[in-house]
């Protein structure tokens, strides 16, 4: 039987399928089909030769919630229905008091998700403490349920407090699914169960606005696969690095927004552990934007917050700038640097790089699909960097990216050569962005790092980009192309809960934490069907008066909890505070589920020149024209290694050695290049 991993990029969708038995690995790169995705997914399997019927389990990512928020077409919204506690109507219109711009007077707030029309008032009150200070008006709700049943198609719930004491949501929802059984229904009580009533609001807003179109989306997917032969598990990668079951992602869908790129950075991770790597950044450049992770220990930096619809500047997220979401996301920096961004010129006649992408459809000018502007993928095709075919024998046309690459030549006064190389440095120096972003702006020193490269694009850039960061050594995976896709078979499965709980440490004892954690575990577990299971507890936890936490490892002891956070604080700020009062606030649960993953066998290296398949004349900055000579990447053995400058090919991805650098293949078959 083969087990498979999907993923669904702005430009291609990568498909990657292990037999079980042989482990033998088979990878597949189409073409994405932004307006029917479906399609694009059965294009690569039907490709592959392998039957439906022969899979066993199907691990997918997708970043269709995240289109959604970006207006693509084809996507329409449903109509939502917002229902809260007397006097708190206006809390996503309110937010928090944030200026992403500080210094534009014309800045606009994005408008909020839900309408103030679509926003109703309920006569409750829960207190801080989970005491009822006003019953709910049960007559009231049904009339309100009664005329909002034939108006909305999904009604979200989140009323004050509702963290501590959730009864009144979980009453109302009853009465809808009583009074209007075909109306879904989002409660924040089970989706963010945090205080800060905006971002809890929010984040049941996104999900309420996602639910309906993860669903249909999972039942066309899960149908087309069933009528094609398919008897195995759909599985969906979520943000935080971890997969779960179709019914989850449609009871959470926001908790999978960011599931193609954690698969990467899962992907890194896991290879990090193999080859016994301390320290490691990820980079990954498709064919839209590129993605930046740190691995620290073998575990990739995960954060409790992110922005949908938000702005991206320069590698960061601009916060304010879109609606929060509170679910664990693997911590990316992302710019709009892939293979298919558009070079253009500015008013002033300088050459700018994104960030708008020419995509799959109709993709850079090389791809004879109807697009006339340069692209990253146009440069590398006329310096020589790439070959005249991508995956799968899809055919480049040089002469159409010289027209487009020319009408910016034109205008800036430089040669076609020039142009092209402006264009790849402008773009190394916005990747470069986004790889300081993970890791000075995170504390480290990119100089103990080891660069791993993928992505279809990224290995034409990595060596460039680690010499920008004083980065040594850079390690290129088999398969860089679809390394992503790779990802979603080497994680695990994983379920996500928190509890917020606010008091001071001092007024807490372990069993109570305990406790808590053993509810939380207890209904955790109702989603996994599998044995091996790990808990990971953690403690969120602040001194008091602050508005912000940091998240510690729970061990059993409160005294170790508020030492590790000690220690924390002066690592993040550069000062402590051991005198003043630690403040507990949310209780933090990660079950882990082990799933089989292809086992990684080196072999013994034996030290060789590699054979040259031929040569290729590539444009270097200070060189000019070079002739380089060009490898294939399935004949390279174990041992292997040549002097640069070379350029490395295989079927989804080339890698780019330039002078004064060496390149050698390791044991696991990975390429490894040092200066």
């Amino acid at each position: 039987m083969w087990r498979a991993g999907i993923d669904i990029g702005g430009t291609f969708t990568d498909l990657v399928f292990l037999n079980e038995e042989s482990g033998e690995l088979k990878v597949v790169k189409v073409l994405t089909t932004p307006k029917e995705p479906t399609e694009g997914v059965m294009n690569g399997i039907r490709k592959s030769g392998i039957s439906l019927n022969e899979m066993s389990m199907i691990v997918h990512a997708t970043t269709l919630g995240t289109n959604m928020f970006l207006g693509q077409e084809g996507l329409t919204p449903p109509k939502v229905a917002l229902i809260t506690t007397k006097g708190f109507r206006d809390v996503l219109e309110l937010g928090r008091q944030r200026r992403p711009e500080l210094y534009n007077l014309f800045f606009e707030k994005p408008a909020p998700l839900i309408k103030r029309r679509d926003r109703y008032e309920v006569s409750e009150r829960i207190g801080p403490k989970g005491e009822i200070i006003e019953p709910l008006d049960e007559r009231e709700v049904i009339k309100l349920i009664d005329e909002l049943c034939s108006r909305y198609e999904v009604i979200a719930v989140s009323l004050i407090n509702s963290y501590v004491n959730d009864i009144h949501e979980r009453r109302i929802k009853q009465i809808i699914k009583e009074r209007c059984p075909g109306i879904d229904v989002v409660i924040s009580s089970e989706v963010n169960p945090e205080h800060k009533e905006y971002e809890r609001t929010s984040t049941t807003a996104v999900n309420a606005f996602l639910k309906k179109l993860v669903s249909t989306y999972m039942r066309k997917l899960q149908r087309r696969l069933r009528e094609e032969g398919f008897e195995g598990n759909l599985l969906i990668m979520q943000s935080s690095g971890g997969v779960s079951k179709v019914e989850n992602a449609v009871e959470r869908p926001a908790a999978f927004i960011e599931s193609g790129p954690a698969a990467g950075a899962v992907a890194v991770a896991y290879y990090s552990r193999v080859l016994n790597l301390e320290k490691v950044i990820g980079f990954d450049m498709g064919g839209t934007t590129a993605k930046a992770s740190t691995i620290v220990g073998g575990e990739p930096s995960v954060t409790t917050e992110y922005e949908v619809g938000g702005k991206i500047h320069a590698g960061r997220l601009v916060k304010g700038s879109g609606y929060p979401v509170r679910f664990p996301f693997i911590d990316l920096a992302e710019v709009s640097a892939g293979g298919g961004t558009i070079a253009w010129v500015d008013e002033g006649g300088a050459l700018r790089v994104g960030p708008i992408s020419a995509g799959a459809d109709p993709g850079p000018a090389c791809y004879n699909k109807g697009g006339k502007r340069a692209t990253i993928t146009d440069a590398n095709l006329l310096l020589g960097r790439l070959g005249d075919t991508l995956a799968g024998g899809f055919k480049l046309h040089k002469e159409l990216a010289t027209k487009a690459v020319k009408e910016i030549a034109d205008q800036v006064g430089l040669s076609v050569e020039e142009t092209s190389l402006g264009i790849i440095k402008i773009a190394n120096t916005v990747m470069a962005k986004a790889l300081r972003i993970v890791t000075v702006e995170r504390g480290h020193d990119p100089r103990e790092f080891t660069m791993f490269v993928f992505g279809g694009a990224g290995p034409l850039h990595g060596v460039d980009l680690a010499r920008e960061l004083e980065v040594y050594r850079v390690l290129v995976p088999k398969h860089p192309g679809v390394f992503s896709a790779m990802g979603l078979l080497l994680t695990d499965y994983r379920v996500d809960r928190v509890k917020g709980l606010i008091k001071l440490l001092e007024e807490v004892d372990e069993s109570e934490i305990e406790s808590v954690f053993a509810e939380m575990e207890e209904d955790a577990k109702k989603e996994l069907e599998v044995s091996g299971v790990t808990a990971i507890k953690t403690l969120d936890l602040r001194y008091k008066g602050q508005a912000y936490e940091i998240n510690v490892p729970w061990t059993g002891s409160i005294n170790e909890a508020q030492l590790a956070f000690h220690a924390k604080h002066e690592a993040l700020y550069g000062y402590s505070s051991p005198d003043e009062p630690v403040e507990l606030v949310n209780l933090r649960l990660a079950l882990i589920g082990t799933l089989p993953k292809p086992e990684l066998k080196a072999e013994r290296e034996r030290e060789h020149k590699p054979f040259k398949e031929g040569v290729r004349k590539v444009y270097f900055e200070d060189l000019g024209w070079v002739e380089v000579p060009l490898f294939k990447r399935e004949k390279l053995r174990p041992g292997a290694s040549r002097e640069g400058p070379a350029i490395i090919e295989e079927y989804d991805s080339s890698t780019l050695v330039p002078p004064d650098y060496w390149f050698k293949v390791d044991g696991f078959g990975n390429l490894v290049i040092w200066r």
